[in-house]
């Protein structure tokens, strides 16, 4: 009877025990939640539950497991999954206490900065999500190499595998040279400010909209809504437009080709009214103005400008569809025009359609069988 009842007081009082201090654990950060709005510390640390229960479970069970005096036979091997499951749930749960510190660094400064300072938020959200990264792989690589010293067998290779780093080192380092180049250029765009999570780009003709960066790739959204994924590296070495470099306004143009004859003047008037009635215009500056003619139109040109790229699309495109629509509608005549005239014929050619004798010459080829040969 004991041999039943012991086992099952000691892992049935580590699990109860696991769930009341998980609980107990749970309400405070649950009342710390309640109290302390400005902050999501406390939400975000009762995403941990669930590491925080398997690690504390784990603990119990490896200081009480002797005493169950159950599979006496494989006590080093139960042992051993013990201590790889505390050093993993360890692992888990120190990577989500630091992306939760991490987050609510990031949430406090953007709410203080959003609206004085947006680009220096975007790039501090860039640093920060790399640097989460690098601390959740810095952190899996540790769990990792533990678990591995567990073994005696990994213990007793150890000495020369370090006698062999060097060498191991020199062909890692040269089989994975794109993969590190990527990594440090990962690194470099965190810090370097050169591209930031939401900064709007053109890269290789495509306008978009930097939606991931990690240690090795980064990815665009375009207008479109299509992902164009690419090497770090790319940003590093090749040159591209950061059109939310500095500050996000933006100027832009429209181009008409008119008639000569086209009323310029009222063409500006109407791009006051249209840019007054836009929202998406920033009123920072407009002008209407001749850039070039042909011997049949004028190029006109449209400078408007927006706060940022997508405003001044919705500018842009606004003013070219009401300015095309106004001179349709009250100035005809300033549209583009092909002119014609009806074609003035040789004097040969009347002289040839017109015989003597009134007949053209076509018809009386035609008109008349030819002569026979006597």
């Amino acid at each position: 009877m004991e041999d039943v009842l012991r086992p099952l007081i000691v892992v049935g009082g580590s699990v109860v025990l696991t769930l009341l201090l998980s609980w107990a654990t749970d309400r405070l950060l649950r009342k710390a939640d309640d109290r302390h709005h400005e902050t999501p510390l406390w939400g975000l640390l009762r995403r941990a539950r669930v590491p925080y229960q398997l690690l504390l479970c784990a603990v119990l069970l490896r200081a009480s497991y002797d005493e169950t005096r159950l599979l006496t036979s494989h006590d080093l091997a139960v042992g051993r999954v013990l201590t790889l499951v505390l050093i993993g749930s360890a692992a888990w749960l120190t990577i989500r206490i630091a992306a939760a510190v991490v987050e609510t660094s990031y949430t406090r400064y953007a709410s203080n900065h959003r609206e004085r300072d947006p680009a220096r938020v975007r790039r501090v959200r860039t640093q920060v999500t790399l640097i989460r990264r690098v601390v959740s792989a810095t952190v899996g690589v540790v769990a990792v190499a533990a678990m591995l010293l567990t073994f005696p067998a990994m213990r007793a290779a150890g000495a020369s595998l370090l006698a062999s780093a060097g060498i191991l080192g020199i062909v890692a380092g040269v089989a994975a040279q794109s993969t590190l180049g990527n990594m440090f250029a990962g690194l470099q765009i965190a810090f370097g400010d050169m591209v930031r999570i939401g900064d709007t780009v053109v890269v290789d003709g495509e306008w978009g909209t930097v939606e991931e960066i990690t240690l090795t790739f980064l990815t665009v959204r375009t207008w479109d809504e299509r992902r164009i994924t690419m090497p770090v590296s790319y940003f590093t070495s090749k040159p591209f437009e950061n059109w939310s470099r500095g500050t996000p306004q933006m100027t832009g143009t429209v181009f008409w080709h008119v008639d000569h004859s086209a009323p310029l003047d009222a063409m500006r008037e109407r791009l006051r009214d249209i840019l007054r009635e836009c929202p998406a215009w920033d009123g920072r500056a407009y002008n209407l103005t001749v850039t070039d003619s042909t011997p049949s139109t004028l190029e006109v040109r449209a400078l408007v400008t927006a706060k940022d790229a997508d405003d001044i699309w919705t500018v842009r495109v606004t003013v070219r569809e009401q300015m095309m629509r106004f001179l349709s509608d009250e100035h005809p005549y300033a549209l583009p025009r092909v002119n014609t005239a009806d074609a003035v014929p040789p004097p040969w050619a009347a002289r040839e359609s017109a015989p003597a004798d009134g007949v053209p010459a076509a018809r009386r080829l035609h008109s008349h069988p030819p002569r026979q040969a006597r």
